[in-house]
């Protein structure tokens, strides 16, 4: 396969378990899948982000002041879907 249109065919065609197969090993194929990674490119950062900074130092301020506000994140939303 020497093109993303032949692989993107190919991945058309293969049934639903392959895909799901497929998708099991994507990070491995593909590492900037990877969310740790992107993650850690974004934390390792060194670049000003003012407005960012701005926007966490406002909400961390709004926390403190009523974290009754900010309602707990649930993990699964109801999904059955585990990693």
């Amino acid at each position: 396969m020497s093109t993303a249109c032949e692989i993107e065919a190919a991945i058309r065609m293969l049934s639903r378990v392959e895909r799901e197969k497929l998708i099991q090993h994507l990070p491995v194929l593909l590492p900037e899948l990877d969310g740790d990674m992107a993650w850690n490119q974004i934390m390792g950062d060194s670049r000003a982000r003012p407005g960012l900074t701005a926007l966490l130092d406002q909400v961390a301020a709004d926390y403190k002041k009523n974290p009754a506000a900010f309602p707990e994140i649930k993990d699964n939303l109801g999904m059955d879907w585990q990693p």
